[in-house]
């Protein structure tokens, strides 16, 4: 809800012609607060993944279930997510500014509501920076659910025999649950990439064009929607 207000609301306002409606601390806290959630989101969801991977693996969960089943471990690891993405995204707070600084030719970007003057240096150290951890993020969401698939693969070929005396037509808990985990994750997968595609695009661009910004905050809106 939080990813979705921080950038839908100014992105709407802006569509209807609302260009000066924040101003620099305003911006500052929108900005800053989307970022922050989107990372959070992003974090939670793969805990939430490798959680579940845990409890199904039993090579992992037996030596691994006596701290992950305890609640302390689950509050513990968000609340580090909360406080690593408040850290890494300072320097949005920083260098975003309001509109009244967008006819700066110095910015490297500019919005209709905000803008923001990132150096070379500097953006490409926070580009870095979210690439690594949006990275490890995807990369954790294949991996445990892909280990969640290929457990309840195998549990559905040792139960094989003992359903097939039922006779039962009806699709199986594990099918079922495997076609979940498959949707959740191509969906994850998919709308972030191609997010964050958009976005490396829009910065090497020197005047991208407004249906090209949209496209990208709905493709970003896409997974948590």
């Amino acid at each position: 809800n939080l990813v979705l207000c921080s950038k839908g609301i100014p992105r709407t306002l802006a569509a209807f012609g609302l260009e000066a409606f924040l101003d620099e601390a305003g911006c500052k806290l929108v900005f800053y607060l989307h970022r922050v959630a989107r990372g959070v989101s992003l974090s939670t969801t793969c805990l939430l993944s490798g959680f579940q991977a845990i409890k199904l693996c039993p090579g992992i969960s037996r030596w691994m279930d006596l701290h992950i089943r305890s609640p302390k471990c689950i509050v513990l690891c968000c609340f580090l997510c909360w406080v690593l993405h408040f850290m890494v995204n300072i320097p949005i707070a920083m260098y975003v500014a309001g509109p009244t600084n967008s006819k700066n030719m110095s910015m490297v970007f500019v919005y209709r509501y905000c803008s923001s003057h990132l150096s070379g240096i500097l953006f490409s150290i926070t580009a870095v920076i979210y690439t690594f951890t949006d990275g490890m993020c995807l990369a954790l969401m294949v991996w445990s659910s892909g280990s969640m698939v290929l457990v309840l693969h195998r549990h559905k070929q040792r139960v094989q025999h003992i359903r097939s005396s039922r006779l039962s037509p009806r699709t199986s808990h594990e099918t079922r649950a495997t076609h979940t985990i498959l949707i959740l994750v191509s969906m994850f997968v998919s709308f972030h990439a191609l997010a964050a595609i958009l976005s490396y695009w829009i910065t090497q661009l020197q005047n991208p064009g407004q249906w090209l910004t949209s496209i990208a905050v709905l493709v970003a809106s896409g997974f948590p929607t």
